[in-house]
C-alpha cells in the first residue's frame, strides 16, 4: 500500500474562499458541507477524528452494518490495482447491537451527523435493521446498501434487479421514521442504472447513493491463482471515477429532482466538482482516506476554491450545471429579433 499522507489541520486550507456558500440539501438534510465520508472506508469515523473535526464535513457514512456480528471473508481480502484497489472484506462487522452501543453513541456524542449504512442477506434483514434503528437518536439518514449478495435469489445482487431493489426499499421505508431520509446505494454492474434508480425512488427512496464498487478480479501471476480468497472483489479508487460520473449524469437526466450522493474515485476538489456538475447534490470520499486521512476536509476546501475560481458563489448553483452546456453554447435566438430581421429583409 502507498504510505499515508498525514497533514496537520492548519495545512488543509492554505487558501479559504469563505465567499462561496458550501451548504447543500440532500434528501431533506441541510448540510454545511457537500463532502461526506464513504461507507466502508472509515468505520464509524472514529479513526479520522484525530486528523480533522468530523463536524466540519457533511456527514459520516458508517460501514454497512448487519443484524448479527459477521467475520467476513477469508484472507487475502485486498489487492492493489492500477489507480485503484480491489477488496473482498465480506461486510465484516460487530452487528447492530454493538454498533448502536459503541459507534452510533460515539457519533451522537461527538456531534457528527451520521448516515447509517445497512446491509442484509434477505429483505427481512433490512426490515429488521430499519425497525431497530427507528428507536435510536442521532441518525441523519439511512443508506441502504442493496449491493450485497441476495441469498434469496441464488447469489444475485439486490441492486442488479429492479424488483429485488424495490422490495428492499419498501421494507426499509415501512419500518423507518418518515422524518429520516433513506438513500438507496446503487451498483454500476447493470445494463441500465436508471431503471434501478427509478424502481428505488418509486419504492420510497428519498435519494440515491451512486455508485458502489465495480465487480473485479486480479490473478496472482506468481502463484497462478486468484489474488483474493473470495476470487472476486469490489474495485474502488480513481479508476472507477469516469464510470461513477457517467452514472450520476444518466440518473440526473432521467430524474432531474432526485437527490444524489455521488461517489467513486474522488481524490481532489476538481474530482468532486465533476460529480457536482454532473448532478450530485453531495459527494462521498472513500478510498482516498487510506492514503490521506484528512482527504474529506481537504476535498471540501479544494472544491470551494474551484467553485470560486469559476465564478460560483454558491455550491447549489453548480449542481447539474454541465447539463446546460448546449443551451449556453447555442442559445436560442430571440423570436422578437427574428421577426425584426425578417421584416427588414429586402424582397
Amino acid at each position: 500500500m502507498t504510505r499515508a499522507v498525514v497533514r496537520p489541520a492548519e495545512a488543509l486550507a492554505p487558501q479559504v474562499h469563505d465567499e462561496v456558500d458550501m451548504s447543500t440539501h440532500l434528501a431533506g438534510l441541510d448540510l454545511p458541507s457537500p463532502v461526506l465520508t464513504a461507507s466502508g472506508c472509515a468505520a464509524a469515523g472514529r479513526e479520522l477524528d484525530q486528523f480533522f473535526d468530523l463536524t466540519r464535513i457533511g456527514a459520516v457514512v458508517t460501514k454497512s452494518i448487519m443484524p448479527e456480528p459477521r467475520s467476513g471473508r477469508a484472507t487475502p481480502r485486498m489487492a492493489e490495482t492500477p489507480s485503484g484497489m480491489l477488496n473482498s472484506i465480506g461486510l465484516q462487522g460487530p452487528g447492530i447491537a454493538s454498533f448502536i452501543e459503541r459507534d452510533l453513541a460515539w457519533l451522537h456524542q461527538r456531534g457528527a451527523r451520521a448516515v447509517v449504512s445497512i446491509a442484509g442477506d434477505t429483505v427481512d434483514d433490512y426490515a429488521r435493521l430499519a425497525k431497530i434503528l427507528r428507536m435510536q437518536e442521532g441518525i441523519s439518514a439511512i443508506e441502504v446498501n442493496i449491493s450485497c449478495p441476495n441469498v434469496e435469489d441464488r447469489g444475485k445482487v439486490f441492486a442488479c434487479d429492479a424488483g429485488s431493489s424495490s422490495a428492499v426499499i419498501q421494507a426499509v421505508r415501512r419500518n423507518t421514521d418518515s422524518r429520516v431520509p433513506i438513500l438507496a446505494k446503487l451498483s454500476p454492474d447493470v445494463t441500465d442504472i436508471t431503471t434501478i434508480a427509478l424502481a428505488c425512488v418509486r419504492a420510497g427512496a428519498d435519494g440515491l447513493s451512486v455508485i458502489n464498487t465495480l465487480l473485479g478480479m486480479v490473478i496472482d501471476t506468481d502463484r497462478l491463482r486468484p489474488a483474493l480468497a473470495g476470487v472476486t472483489g469490489g474495485l474502488s479508487g480513481p479508476a472507477i471515477r469516469p464510470v461513477a460520473v457517467r452514472c450520476v449524469w444518466q440518473i440526473r437526466q432521467v430524474m432531474p429532482e432526485v437527490p444524489i450522493l455521488g461517489m467513486g474515485g474522488i481524490r481532489t476538489g476538481l474530482d468532486a466538482l465533476q460529480f457536482v456538475l454532473a448532478g450530485a447534490n453531495a459527494v462521498s470520499v472513500g478510498t482516498m482516506v487510506f492514503n490521506d486521512p484528512s482527504a474529506p476536509l481537504r476535498v471540501h476546501h479544494e472544491l470551494q476554491t474551484a467553485l470560486a475560481e469559476r465564478g460560483f458563489t454558491r455550491l447549489i448553483d453548480a449542481i447539474s450545471y454541465a447539463h446546460g452546456y448546449l443551451d449556453r453554447e447555442h442559445p436560442a435566438s430571440d423570436p422578437v429579433e427574428d421577426d425584426v430581421e425578417a421584416a427588414t429583409e429586402e424582397p
